[in-house]
């Protein structure tokens, strides 16, 4: 039973783990085996150069959270964009009389009702735009990132 326990504890915590390129590396090698030394180097780094294909992005940034395509100049365009969620903590005030319904008849065949105050601690997360990038025939053409 303890072993069950501590194989999903671990699992959990491996889920929570953020993924880095060497981990998509690890987990495509053929895909960074095909890559050019300098597009290699920029992949390990995790950074993006003008002109890298999108497999090198792919494995340097992990997979975009939006792709939008078009066409720009005669050219075939890709945009990837990255987003991530930023926490917003408050706390919150309830309180007051309510009844709990649900099926539940108390002992005079009421619903449970009945009074209650606090503060209750919220945490919320905001999404927010990360980075864009520009692809023209597949490679990077621009980008841009928050700082």
């Amino acid at each position: 039973m303890k072993t069950i326990f501590a194989a999903l504890a671990l699992g959990l915590v491996a889920s929570c783990v953020p993924m880095t390129p060497q981990a998509r590396i690890r987990q495509h090698p053929e895909m960074y085996a095909a890559l050019s030394a300098k597009e290699r180097d920029l992949v390990q780094r995790g950074e993006i150069s003008k002109g890298m294909s999108q497999t090198a992005v792919l494995l340097a940034w992990g997979p975009p959270s939006m792709r939008y395509e078009g066409y720009n100049q005669g050219h075939a365009s890709m945009r990837w964009d990255y987003s991530g969620a930023s926490p917003v903590y408050s706390t919150q005030f309830y309180g007051g009389y309510g009844f709990g319904g649900y099926g539940y008849r108390g002992r005079y065949g009421y619903p449970y009702a009945g009074y209650g105050f606090g503060f209750a601690p919220e945490v919320a997360y905001v999404p927010y735009h990360r980075s864009s990038i520009w692809f023209v025939n597949n490679r990077v053409d621009a980008w841009e990132s928050l700082r």
